[in-house]
């Protein structure tokens, strides 16, 4: 096959490893910017320019499209569908798990564990909102972010109402959600490729850092999965409308309870941790997408 990664990050670490399986496996394999492609709209006919000339051939696709551009970068994705391709992630997979109040809603209707959570605009609900779900401490997140980027933990009931009136302010969505002790700064993230979890590490946050996201340095273990997590992780994926994902979930006496699906996991921290060639199996699950369904 002919893969277009879509990546902005040509030396990261995750685009790298995906470069890395898609030769081992056979394919050709080329790396290119999205910001760089032009959506050229026409009637029965829909294309891409990259660089204002014709793209060329294209069998399927990686997106690792990144939150800043989110609009853009989705829009790409769905003119590669609209012209026949197959994508690893849907754009409208990769919309809904970016939105986190959008993500959420749909895990709750369908009765997936996850922390208590306020959406407020009104400066003169935060108060009510913030004692609505215990009081502080609480977590105040950005709708938008990666990487614990946009999360803030707030100690007390005055600090976190007016870190969410500056937020406000400053015309950002903030969603208000329950500290869950008992995780003691611990999540689980779990790989999904179709109905598999295919790696799974806890993360555990260092020193004074509440955030175990590896890029804030949290330490990695590879752990073996409970069934109850397997089910979750896997569920809400699909949910999500998402064909691989990383879901992060909080271990509670109730049981899971997820904080965030990302659609573009990073690989290097789960690589490493457990040793699970992550990226082939993405590799693998686009080469089934590219098939098609088997029949027995």
């Amino acid at each position: 096959m002919k893969i277009l990664i879509l990546s902005r990050g040509p030396k990261l670490y995750s685009t790298k490893r995906l470069q890395e399986a898609c030769k081992e496996s056979g394919h050709d394999v080329r790396i290119i910017n999205p910001l760089e492609l032009s959506i050229n709209v026409k009637q029965g006919k829909p294309e891409l320019l990259y660089k204002n000339k014709k793209l060329g051939k294209v069998d399927a696709v990686i997106p690792r499209i990144g939150a800043s551009i989110t609009f853009f970068g989705t829009a790409v994705v769905r003119q590669f569908e609209q012209m026949g391709k197959h994508c690893l992630n849907s754009a409208l997979g990769i919309i809904t798990a970016r939105d986190k109040l959008s993500s959420i809603q749909l895990l709750a209707r369908h009765n997936i564990g996850i922390p208590q959570t306020i959406f407020v605009k009104d400066s003169a609900l935060v108060l009510p909102a913030i004692k609505e779900i215990g009081g502080a401490p609480v977590i105040i997140k950005l709708l938008e972010g990666t990487q614990g980027k946009g999360v803030i933990l707030a100690e007390t009931n005055k600090v976190a109402e007016s870190i969410i009136e500056t937020l406000h302010v400053s015309k950002q969505n903030v969603l208000i959600q329950k500290f869950v002790k008992e995780s003691k700064g611990r999540d689980i993230r779990a790989i999904v490729v179709g109905n598999t979890v295919v790696a799974s590490m806890r993360r555990t946050a260092q020193g004074d850092e509440f955030r175990s996201n590896v890029h804030r340095g949290g330490a990695v273990q590879k752990i073996n999965l409970k069934e109850i997590y397997s089910e979750t992780a896997i569920k809400a994926t699909h949910i999500l409308g998402l064909n691989v994902a990383g879901v992060d979930m909080l271990e509670t006496a109730t049981g899971p309870q997820i904080i965030e699906v990302n659609s573009s996991p990073g690989l290097e921290g789960i690589e490493r941790a457990t040793g699970v060639n992550v990226a082939q199996y993405f590799v693998q699950f686009l080469e089934k997408l590219k098939q098609g369904p088997q029949t027995e």
